[in-house]
Formats: C-alpha cells, structure tokens, sequence
C-alpha cells in the first residue's frame, strides 16, 4: 500500500524533531509532502531534508490551506494559540489531523473544534503521547489486570525541573500564559489526560492551588544585570546562568530552540539579542512555578496532581493506591514497583531505557506508528475506528484543565457534572 500522505504546519520543535521525522524513517509508511513554516531559515532546513520543491513550501498556513492538495493528512504543530483555525480549515477540506497539544487555551475554541470534527470526513488526534508511553501504558495494563484491586486513589507529580522551567516558561515561548496558555494546558494537560484515563471514569469535583513566586524581579540579586553575558557577577554559583546552559558543545535540544544558526557565533549572538540571554529574574514571565489539583471521579477515585518548577530533575512521578496493592512509579528511570498487600510481596518492573531519540518514553514514535496505522487502514476500508487520543478522548481532560484554572482564580471547588458539553471519557 502506498504511504500516508500528509502536509505539516509548524517546522518548529516539536513539528520538526517528534514528528515529522517518522517520514524519513518509515517513508514506506508516510511521507511529508508540504510544509507551511513562517521562518525562512525553518522552513528551508525543513525543505532540504524531506526532499521537498519550492512549490510545497509555504510561510503560512493560510497560504497552503487556500487550495486543496493530494493528501491524506495534516500534522499541525504550530503555537497554542495556532492551532484551531488551522485545524478547523483542514477539516473542511476532509483531511485527517494529527494537533499538538494543547488543543486550544481557549474553552470556547476547543467546543468549536468538537463541533467541526462532527460535520467532517476527517478526524483529529491529539498528541498525548505519554498514553502511548511504555510506563505508561505498563501501568494502564496493570490496573485493567487488577493487580491492586480496585484503584482508590492517586498521587501524580510532574517534576518539571528547574532548567527546564527557566528554558521553556521564563525565557521561551510558554513564558507569557495570556499568549500561549496556563501551564496546566501548556504542560501539564499531558497529567490531567493521563489522570482521566487511568481513573477510568469522568471528572466530578476539581479545585486548585497555585502562585507565581520565584521568577520576580523582586528576587533579583542585588547588582546583577539585564543580559547574563553583560558581566553578572553571580554567573559561577547561579544555575541559570546562560553562558553555562547554551554556550557548550552540545546542540540538541533545549540549546536547539535558542536560534535557527547554532554556530557558537550564532547562539552568542542570540543570547545577546534574544529572550534566552535574559537573566531569568528579567524575564517578563507570568507563568505559575507551582500548582497542585485535586480531583475526585464519579467512581470515586480520587487524585492529587501536583506540578513543581523546584525540582533537581525533569521526571513524573506517581502512585497509584489500590484495595489490594500500590503501585509506585517512577517514568524516567522506567522503573514500577508493585506491592502486593495480600503477599507481602514487591515486584520490579524494570522497563528498557529510552535514552535515545525517541522523546517520551517512546510516546513520539508509538504516536506516530498507531496514527499512520490508522490512516492505512481507513484508505484501504474506508473505516476510521478511535485512536486512543482521540479528539473526544482528548477534550474532557482539557475540561478539567480549565476547570482547575477557574478554580485556582476563583478560590472554588467546580462541580463538573451536568455539564452537556462535557464528553464521557473513552
């Protein structure tokens, strides 16, 4: 059978590096016919290495989407607030679509999404690639197996990581929430997904705690400067010290995202210049460097979430409470301990190290193989059955999301039930 064919909007991080490079792995499987990126220096690297003419290149999406094309699919991997429209047109055109997530920082957008995939031949999936995850789908098997009985409880962390948080949500492109989304969507709408599904039953009762309180200008140490190469006297013993973060031999990801030159003349030249050479107390950043959520599911299950930028490491957390057993995990390290309480017996469930290229525990790739699959089967049948992170699927854990938001603004406990536009969970 001939590959999927498919158009990505977005050469960014994620359109670039996740995505898109399956084509060039498994072009028997899909192949990357266009691309629509406003950057030209994106969009051209992009060009050269998936063999594309100039007449496939396009530096919007609404200038590739004024016309219909010979595909199967479109990979939109654009900024949050970019994704519906394009979504919505592709839609129109019957085209099967694979949306980075969030869906959308907007409610309103996210219905209107919904409403859209009803009235169309194609589909939209959802990349909440951790379902697809080899911990996390370890975990899912386990509970369907009853391993701990009957699932009581659950405590999950995301350990965001202070460079990371620094990097992404003080100096980069999630910094400001009113332009990309609150970072319970923008990061954290992976856990209220993956908290839904493992529940395994709709959300009752949300509410949410959480401030802004390290990344002031008020934390600034005295006498320190705007740019961290203008001489800070602090830039041995401060762990957000650019130079030491993005003037290495090391290239890949998060250096990568500072400048489209990587050249050491290149990433000097942006951090003097561009948001990632901002000393981080600088930053004109208003994103929450802490939040917790609680839930309760209308089978009782109950959750606690809790997302941290004031962590050493960048890894989830979990524990999972049950009548007969816990579970506690740890995603990377890839490591599951059970405890039988009936036995008295641990079980250590080592997973195989993903170190490699393939970011999410695997999730990118097994995404990527479960979509496409997908895709093959509907040209040669004309059937689309659900993917697992279908756009219903997707859409009540982006509900919650908002919920926890209101909550948190609001110092209220949102009652989620009886709401009509509200999904079952799949």
């Amino acid at each position: 059978m001939k590959p999927v064919k498919a158009m990505l909007i977005g050469a960014g991080n994620r359109g670039r590096e996740a995505y898109a490079p399956y084509a060039l792995r498994s072009p028997q499987n899909l192949r990357i016919t266009a691309v629509a990126e406003p950057d030209f220096n994106r969009r051209t690297e992009f060009q050269k290495a998936f063999q594309l003419d100039d007449d496939s290149c396009f530096d919007s999406w609404e200038s590739l989407l004024s016309q219909k094309h010979d595909v199967d699919a479109v990979i939109i991997s654009t900024q949050d607030r970019m994704h519906v429209e394009p979504a919505i047109k592709s839609l129109e055109f019957g085209y099967h679509v694979l949306l980075e997530k969030p869906i959308s920082p907007d409610k309103e957008e996210c219905l209107r999404l919904n409403d859209a995939e009803k009235k169309s031949a194609g589909t939209v999936t959802v990349c909440h690639v951790l379902r697809y995850a080899d911990f996390f789908s370890t975990l899912k098997r386990l509970l369907n197996e009853n391993t701990i009985g009957s699932l009581m409880s659950i405590q999950h962390n995301e350990n965001i990581g202070h460079i990371h948080f620094a990097h992404s949500f003080v100096r980069g492109s999630w910094k400001d929430s009113k332009e990309s989304a609150p970072i319970i969507l923008a990061k954290s709408c992976h856990d209220m997904d993956l908290l839904l599904w493992l529940a395994d039953s709709d959300c009752r009762r949300v509410s949410s705690f959480g401030n802004r309180s390290w990344f002031r200008r008020e934390n600034k140490p005295e006498g320190s400067p705007e740019r961290c190469l203008e001489g800070c006297q602090y830039e041995r013993s401060c762990p957000y010290n650019a130079a030491e973060l993005y003037l290495t031999e090391k290239t890949d990801w998060p250096v990568s995202t500072i400048a489209t030159d990587l050249s050491m003349n290149g990433r000097i030249k942006a951090l003097k210049e561009g948001p990632y050479g901002l000393c981080v107390y600088n930053s004109l950043n208003n994103v929450l460097d802490h939040q917790v959520v609680n839930l309760e599911f209308e089978n009782s299950v109950t959750a606690s979430f809790t997302l941290s930028a004031f962590t050493a490491e960048t890894s989830r957390t979990i524990k999972l409470m049950g009548s007969k057993g816990e579970i506690r995990g740890h995603m990377e390290k890839n490591e599951i301990e059970i405890r039988d309480f009936e036995t008295r017996e641990t079980t250590i469930i080592s997973l195989p190290r993903t170190d490699g290229p393939d970011g999410h525990g695997n999730g990118d790739l097994r995404l990527m193989e479960d979509w496409v699959s997908r895709l093959k089967k509907h040209k040669k049948s004309g059937l689309s059955d659900s993917s697992e992170t279908s756009l219903a699927a997707s859409l009540q854990s982006h509900l919650m999301a908002f919920a926890a938001e209101e909550s948190r603004l609001k110092g209220v406990v949102i009652d989620m039930t009886g709401n009509d536009q509200l999904p079952q969970h799949e």
